[in-house]
């Protein structure tokens, strides 16, 4: 298949067929890849109350679901800027 001649909206890719995905810029995974893969298990969460200004929670919001999850990147990267100032060898 063919690259796309434009980058496709997430609504253009969600109403593709499989056999019309282009997967040309990914390798191939062989058995030797499986054997030697890790799991990674991604990091546990605390439910917590948090309050906000309303203005700052409508604009995480209106990108719609997974607002939560852009408010703690944005937090996570404030964090990683502010560690980095104070102490280089913490990581988070």
């Amino acid at each position: 298949m063919k690259p796309y001649k434009k980058e496709l909206t997430n609504e253009e890719l969600a109403a593709l067929k499989d056999e019309e995905i282009d997967y040309s810029d990914i390798p191939a995974t062989d058995e030797a890849f499986w054997e030697s893969a890790n799991v990674v298990l991604p990091r546990t969460k605390k439910a917590i109350s948090l309050r906000l200004d309303a203005d700052v929670l409508d604009y995480f919001q209106r990108d719609g679901p997974g607002y939560q999850t852009r408010i703690n990147a944005v937090l996570r990267a404030y964090v990683e800027v502010m560690r980095s100032k104070t102490n280089p060898a913490l990581e988070l």
